[in-house]
């Protein structure tokens, strides 16, 4: 004889284990170490932030063309809306300026494109945007051509410069340090030689030094007659320091890969190349998208130590404006935008390869 089982009613939780109170006691005041320690942050954050708050927002100044404007000690910020132009564009020609909003747009457009999900025909887009836009960059940026006047690469500066080095390095840098990673585990002695000794060569070395080196070393051993401007000296050494990096991310990657995979495919008939292009190399790049990023984001902020070699960035263009006589005692409000510039950007990457990654998670790792 069967028996009839009645389902018990649902019971609402206890009224103190839900809401804004218990979530506070479950995690900031579960205890006397964590109440004290909840406390002491709670006490340094209101200590640093409302001054800030208040020096920064409350009493800041943002109207205006000069800093008589800035008088009660508020944070100064005219000078951003003041001086902008000059560190988007530098020393570039004010009637050219359009040629690189031309290139600006173009590499948006291009970058929004690759990134935006959905859009049909990206295996045409990206080999195209890779080639197409340093020759687009160079043929507006640099002139001479087309009734454009020429314009030196000593006048590219401020965030035109910064963009232009850092989309180059990355573009550059990752199938070279793709290569530089097959290379080291190739099978080959003499390849595998040559790649370790490049790699840990490059890695070795500060990229100051680096850029000493591209900036004087490297026109000692160009043909009498052949002249590479600073720009181009300093993007080839970029692009040479990172590749080593950016070489060992994508080595780290192929290890993580068992070797179960090459011999499957094997079993396929698949040679090497097919192997690596379309079984090891996706699943390798994927697992390694953070350390990417990462070389990335080191790539854009070390972009700033160009000045050395005398091209002016746009940490370079704000310092130059910090200690200008016109602008005095605006330091703290300098470093903080050149902070907040290049927070924008790298933070924005780093989003960028989070929603990759959750984009091509197929479910064999743990979140």
């Amino acid at each position: 004889m069967s028996e009839t089982f009645v389902p018990l009613p649902s019971l609402p939780p206890p009224s103190g284990s839900v809401g804004a109170g218990a979530w506070l006691r479950a995690r900031l005041f579960n205890g006397p170490v964590n109440s004290l320690l909840t406390l002491a942050i709670l006490w340094l954050l209101a200590s640093t932030l409302i001054p800030l708050l208040d020096w920064g927002l409350i009493r800041g100044h943002f109207v205006g063309r000069d800093p008589q404007a800035c008088r009660d000690g508020g944070a100064c910020w005219l000078f951003v809306g003041v001086r902008l132009k000059f560190f988007v564009y530098g020393f570039y020609p004010e009637a050219e300026l359009w040629r690189v909003n031309v290139v600006l747009f173009a590499a948006v457009a291009s970058i929004g494109t690759i990134a935006a999900p959905g859009v049909p025909g990206k295996r045409w887009i990206i080999p195209g945007a890779v080639v197409g836009m340093p020759i687009l960059t160079f043929v507006f940026m640099h002139g001479g051509m087309f009734g454009m006047p020429e314009v030196a690469t000593d006048q590219w500066s401020g965030l035109t410069l910064t963009l232009v080095l850092s989309i180059v390095g990355i573009v550059a840098a990752l199938p070279i340090g793709i290569v530089l990673a097959l290379g080291r585990r190739s099978k080959m002695m003499v390849i595998r030689l040559l790649c370790t000794v490049f790699i840990e060569v490059w890695r070795g070395v500060p990229l100051i030094s680096v850029l000493f080196m591209a900036s004087v070393m490297l026109p000692l051993f160009l043909p009498e007659g052949l002249q590479f401007s600073k720009v181009l000296r300093a993007m080839i050494g970029i692009v040479l320091f990172e590749s080593a990096y950016m070489a060992e991310v994508v080595r780290g990657g192929l290890q993580a890969i068992p070797r179960g995979q090459s011999e499957a495919a094997a079993a396929l008939g698949l040679g090497y190349w097919r192997t690596m292009g379309l079984v090891v190399m996706p699943q390798a790049l994927k697992l390694v998208i953070p350390g990417i990023v990462n070389t990335f984001i080191a790539l854009f902020k070390d972009t700033t130590l160009v000045l050395i070699i005398g091209l002016f960035d746009v940490l370079a263009t704000i310092h130059a404006t910090i200690v200008s006589a016109e602008w005095p005692n605006i330091a703290t409000e300098g470093y903080l935008f050149a902070a907040a510039v290049f927070w924008v950007f790298c933070f924005s990457m780093s989003r960028y390869s989070q929603a990759l990654e959750r984009k091509l998670n197929t479910g064999h790792k743990r979140n």
